[in-house]
Order: structure tokens, then sequence, then C-alpha cells
């Protein structure tokens, strides 16, 4: 088989090498894969910013799809020919999250999905829905799953207003889930051809943080002065404290990412006077991810992002760290 590996770390050290194709065992399946997706996390792994003691060599990449090739002994869940989709953390199937289940995540703990083949666990896949294609349905184990879950922290419902910022592959979920979920949403980002763009997905009201920077402000007047009822945090540190401030009393910020860095303190002041709910996001179980998958199914949801040919993983990587993606960047495995 063939696949991307990380030997060293850096983007101009990933390989295309040559493995031999696996085989499934007892209980396990081998997939034949068609499509990769890329989030930010791959990207800190390749360059050694994740997790700087990560055992090498390891496939990256947590998010693809593709057609069951063949079965182990043992293995009833699936035949060849499904059409399938990895699960972020192969060990987290139901309920809430342990250290336990925490371990297997593809493309750290375990090799990952930028590979023709692998073979994962029956149980650490999920049926793919009918109308997507193998390229769209790649988007969905970690950005859309994690999307599905933070808005599930806020309680969002019908009439409830959402924060988002930028435009990256949770953001955009975010905004859909949102929109069909009959919420209002609020999206910052620093690109006003894609500020255009979430109009046309949906966003309600949009704000260019860089002519101006004050965003939370505008969120707290966008509401009547009662600030809004959920931020998806995909900032981190140097984002967290414009989130707080951008809450109602009583609001929840969904901390899902930490691609911002700041020298201000830790802001527990703005915890402690808005009564703030802060929720860490861990992407989601399998059981989620069916739960998500048949949600997309009923409203025909089609995510959005970019495809590129699998040979092209680090150009499609340094245009991650540029941020000039919106929604996810596709690999197409050939």
């Amino acid at each position: 088989m063939r696949a991307w590996q990380i030997s060293s770390f850096g983007i101009d050290s990933l390989e295309f090498v040559e493995r031999p194709t696996p085989t499934p065992g007892p209980g396990e399946v081998l997939v034949g894969v068609r499509a990769i997706s890329f989030n930010y996390r791959d990207l800190m792994m390749v360059k050694g910013l994740y997790n700087p003691k990560l055992p090498l060599p390891r496939i990256p990449c947590s998010d693809g799809a593709g057609e069951v090739v063949a079965v182990g002994a043992g293995a009833t869940m699936w035949k060849p020919g499904d059409r399938v989709a990895g699960i972020f953390m192969q060990n987290w199937i139901d309920g809430p999250l342990t250290a336990a289940k925490a371990k297997g995540a593809l493309g750290g703990d375990i090799d990952g999905m930028l590979a023709d083949y692998v073979v994962l666990h029956e149980h650490g896949l999920v049926p793919i829905p009918d109308h997507l294609s193998f390229q769209e349905a790649a988007t969905l184990p970690c950005a859309a799953v994690t999307a599905w879950n933070a808005l599930a922290a806020g309680g969002l419902k019908p009439g409830s207003t959402l924060l988002l910022q930028g435009t990256g592959g949770v953001s955009i979920f975010a905004l859909q889930f949102a929109k069909l979920n009959g919420a209002r949403v609020l999206l910052v980002s620093s690109s006003d051809e894609k500020l255009e763009r979430a109009r046309t997905l949906g966003a309600d009201d949009v704000l260019n943080y860089q002519e101006n920077p004050a965003w939370e402000r505008w969120a707290v007047d966008e509401t009547g002065g009662e600030g809004v009822d959920l931020v998806v945090e995909v900032g981190g540190v140097g984002t967290l404290g414009r989130s707080l401030r951008s809450i109602r009393t009583g609001g929840t910020v969904a901390q899902v990412g930490v691609l911002s860095s700041t020298a201000e303190s830790f802001p527990i002041p703005l915890i402690l006077h808005k009564m703030a709910r802060l929720h860490g996001i861990y992407v989601g179980s399998r059981q989620d991810f069916l739960d998500m998958n048949r949600a997309i199914a009923f409203a025909q949801l089609r995510p959005v992002g970019e495809e590129f040919h699998w040979t092209q993983a680090r150009e499609v990587l340094e245009r991650m760290e540029e941020g000039s993606h919106f929604g996810k960047l596709v690999l197409t495995v050939a």
C-alpha cells in the first residue's frame, strides 16, 4: 500500500512511502481509503507541536472515508462494499469520555488515515450517509462531530444566538448545524470574501475583526446588550477573554481549539462574573457520530470544502498553515 508518514517533524519531511498492505485480524476490517481530510491537529502533529514525543514513523490524519475491502474472522458488522468512515477515537464507542476511551486516537496514538488501505476494529467505523460522496464523508469524523457536540454543550435551540470564530471546518459545520436548529448565527472573520460565503450558508450577521477588533462588544450590541448564548471557541487562550465577554450571564463557551496564544492571564474573573460555563469539547463518541449522521441524512446537508489529489498532502498542510481555506481541505485517493 501507499501512505504518507511522519518520519521526522516538519511539513517538508512528510514522506510518501510504500508499506505492506495490512491484513485484518479477528474483529477487524480492511478499508480501501477513498478520501482524507485535514484538521489543524494534523498540521500540529506533522510539525511536532502536538506531541513532540510522538513515536515515529506515524501515519497522520484522523479523518477518512472509504469502502470495506475485507473483514477478519468474527467481524460481523460489515461486508465488502460497505461505505464507511473511521471514528476519531477508536475506543470511545458510547457514554462519557474516560482515560481508557481517550486512547487510540487515529493519527496520534495509532496510525491514521493518510494511506490507501487501513485496518480498523469493526466498532471503529460508522456507515456514511447515502447522499454524501467519499470526499464529503471524509470531512465528518473530527470537525463535524466536534461542532455537533459543541452545540449540544450549549443547549442550542431555536431562537438561541451562537457566535462563531472564523471559517474553518468546525466553525462552518457549527454554522450549518445551528441553522438546522433554527438558531441565529453571528460570525467573525478577517476576510470579507469569506464572510460573504458564510452569509450564503446562513450566517445572520458578520463582522471583519481586522476592521473592528472589538468583536465581543459587537456581539453584545447585536443581542440588545444581553450577550450570546454560546460561543464555539476555536482560538484558545488568545481569544477566550473576548469570548467570555461576548456571552450572556450564564452563557456557555465551548472550547474546541487552541489556535492562538496571549500574554494575558487566564480570565477567571470573567468566568465568575458571567457565571459562565466553560465546556471542553474533545470530538465525540461513535454514538455521537451516528446521531449526527442521522441528522445530516435527514436534512441532506452537504459539507463545504476544497478538494485536492492526495499526492498534494504537503501543499494542503501549507495551505492550512496560511489559514486561507474555507471549510475543510480534502484529499482524493487515486
